[in-house]
């Protein structure tokens, strides 16, 4: 397995710690597993997401969707309603553990199961206090400068 050394991008990045887990989870994951259920990301606009995954025979209550701070699971498994005996099964019914990495702030809206099509709705909601804003530069008058520079230095200012 190659290593990186993502010791450069620190240099001038705060925050970014969680990048080279990212990206060595991406690295590791087993290829013949990721293929099952089909999937597509969508992005609907500037902070809107959808995944939508084909889980054609699973029905509600086959799958469980679980969102954790920055993680999204998606499990399912059929549980057997009753006995039938198949001349041939296409379909296919095998469990599925489907895990996606979310970014902060990126919070699930809902989720919908229709015509075998599992659709999570996403969206990124960044709180007002992390919103960009702007900062207004305050004026101090030439004489309270003048003031704090010679108390800073010893001086008696004249009585005014």
């Amino acid at each position: 397995m190659t290593t990186y050394d993502f010791t450069p991008l620190f240099r001038s990045s705060i925050g970014f710690d969680r990048l080279p887990l990212l990206l060595s989870h991406a690295l590791q994951l087993d290829e013949s597993n990721t293929s099952y259920p089909p999937y597509n990301i969508d992005k609907r606009s500037e902070d809107e997401y959808r995944i939508v995954m084909a889980v054609a025979g699973f029905g509600k209550e086959d799958i469980e969707i679980v969102s954790e701070q920055n993680k999204l699971t998606v499990r399912g498994e059929i549980k057997e309603r009753e006995e039938k005996t198949y001349l041939h099964r296409g379909i296919a019914a095998r469990s599925f553990q489907r895990q996606f990495d979310l970014a902060d702030f990126v919070k699930v809206n809902g989720a919908e199961l229709k015509d075998g099509l599992l659709v999570i709705s996403l969206k990124r909601e960044i709180p007002e206090e992390m919103k960009p804003r702007r900062i207004e530069i305050g004026m101090s008058s030439p004489s309270q400068l003048e003031t704090k520079a010679a108390n800073k230095r010893g001086e008696k200012q004249p009585a005014g």
